[in-house]
């Protein structure tokens, strides 16, 4: 019979004289050094890797749960929680995802109901698409004011403003952008097909803006956080097609 001898030493005087200690909160061992004093764990168990942390990242942004997302790899919702959390502090600012604009570009205009807590909350999605990239260029989250049309006006990149742009034929617009370049269409016109084609990949993608889900947000900064960080993710799929 062959067997394996495994010893240990202090990782401060590398002495062998140690004995054992308890467990720490993961049921690792921990040992007491006699020669030292040094207590702690020797070969605790590692944290998860990087490869699992990136699955679990690609994973909500493919309309997964939080939930889902715990009985899928087998992690706790707080673990997950922690890091979604991290991500979307780390998410940089989406005008940094696209691509140059040109001046003959245009701007497809809309908005796209959705809501926090329960359905009397509602939080409109206001985004304004580049047609030829295909890239979203600036977004707000609000009500269904002018405000929310002013605050999505202001939030176009400078080198976007020049451009054409369509919408339908909700009132604000006309209160907040130019007229003698923006123009309010039905949607049978077609001018805003790419918008509302992107509405719906977001409605596939992330299960909190679909119409009817369980998969709801409840708190408002983590349905802004997400969408930014889905907006910056596809905006730099789209470049890949340049």
């Amino acid at each position: 019979m062959i067997q394996d001898i495994v010893t240990y030493e202090c990782p401060d005087c590398g002495s062998l004289d140690l004995v054992k200690n308890g467990h720490d909160y993961k049921g690792s061992q921990k040992f007491k050094c006699k020669t030292c004093g040094r207590y702690g764990t020797l070969q605790g168990k590692k944290g998860y890797s990087q490869q699992r942390r990136d699955q679990v990242k690609r994973a909500v942004l493919e309309r997964s749960s939080i939930r889902g997302l715990a009985r899928i790899f087998a992690m706790s919702r707080q673990t997950i929680m922690t890091w979604l959390q991290v991500w979307l502090y780390q998410v940089p600012d989406i005008v940094q995802s696209l691509l140059p604009a040109q001046r003959d570009d245009v701007l497809e205009l809309d908005e796209l109901w959705s809501y926090v807590g329960n359905k009397t909350q509602k939080r409109w999605v206001w985004l304004a698409l580049c047609r030829r990239t295909r890239q979203v260029i600036a977004y707000w989250v609000g009500d269904r004011s002018e405000n929310s049309a002013l605050a999505l006006w202001r939030r176009i990149p400078n080198e976007y403003i020049h451009c054409a742009s369509f919408s339908d034929r909700w009132q604000a617009y006309a209160h907040v952008f130019d007229l003698r370049k923006h123009r309010m269409v039905d949607k049978t016109e077609g001018e805003t097909n790419h918008v509302e084609r992107w509405f719906n990949t977001l409605r596939q993608r992330l299960a909190r803006f679909t119409r009817k889900t369980l998969a709801f947000s409840k708190r408002d900064d983590m349905h802004d956080g997400l969408l930014k960080m889905f907006i910056y993710d596809y905006n730099l799929s789209c470049i890949s097609q340049y």
